[in-house]
């Protein structure tokens, strides 16, 4: 028994969703690249599940596999900035980014 496509597609869509709200609604550093990663796993998994349907090709692997590996750097580069203007502001709200202009 296999899992329809359709399955696979509404819970990647679901995660995108969950990470775009999480984006454009939260102020915390932490939260919008947590919201970030969520939304680059969606695309993840959405992916995968079409590679299976072409089962000569690995492309979808293959683009998974460079996002994922684009994702780990943005996660080191993204808390670096975090906690270089923690130290600066003593908060993580995204809010009080704009005050870097000074």
């Amino acid at each position: 028994m296999t899992v329809p496509l359709e399955y696979f597609v509404i819970v990647g869509a679901a995660l995108f969703m969950t990470g775009a709200v999480g984006f454009l609604i939260r102020r915390n550093l932490l939260v919008l690249l947590m919201s970030i990663e969520l939304m680059l796993n969606a695309v993840n998994l959405t992916l995968v599940a079409f590679n299976r349907q072409h089962v000569g090709g690995h492309t979808g692997q293959i683009f998974t596999f460079f996002i994922i590996a684009i994702a780990a750097a943005e996660a080191a580069v993204g808390l670096a900035i975090v906690l270089a203007f923690f130290r600066l502001r003593s908060t993580v709200r995204s809010d009080d980014a704009d005050l870097l202009r000074n």
